[in-house]
């Protein structure tokens, strides 16, 4: 029994000797640095533009700039919408850091990020539609 206890110790305690996934080991890859795998870093992709891609105001595009959009049918709206179903201040886009995000201002009929909507401030990808009553806007590279 002791023996058999030894050896489960022997086991737990190699480091860097076994290894059951198959991914090399920290003293296997500082020996061997080529072993490390690194995944090339995905390129950011900063958006440049608003584009409205469905509902009256198809084809609007609109710089994005550092500071906060405002979407909605009100005259004050940085995007007035032509859009019965859009609240007067129905969502604002603004920028945090490098990222775009967009939130509801409170709206009757709600924004939708890629077909969900929104119950608080979510961060925006490049090509991921924004839905407000028929009015779709995208921002893109």
């Amino acid at each position: 029994m002791v023996v058999s206890v030894v050896g489960a110790i022997r086991r737990d305690l190699a480091v860097g000797t076994r290894n059951r996934t198959g991914t090399p080991t920290a003293r296997q890859i500082r020996k061997n640095p080529e072993l490390e795998k690194r995944a090339p870093a995905p390129a950011k992709v900063t958006p440049k533009e608003l584009v409205v891609t469905e509902g009256p105001l198809r084809g609007t595009t609109l710089d994005l700039a550092a500071s906060p959009i405002l979407l909605g049918r009100a005259q004050e709206a940085t995007l007035v919408l032509e859009d019965d179903y859009a609240s007067g201040r129905h969502a604002r886009l603004f920028p945090q850091g490098s990222r775009w995000f967009i939130e509801d201002l409170g709206s009757t009929n709600g924004t939708y990020l890629g077909g969900s909507q929104l119950t608080r401030a979510l961060p925006v990808e490049p090509g991921v539609p924004i839905r407000i009553g028929k009015t779709v806007i995208e921002l893109r590279p």
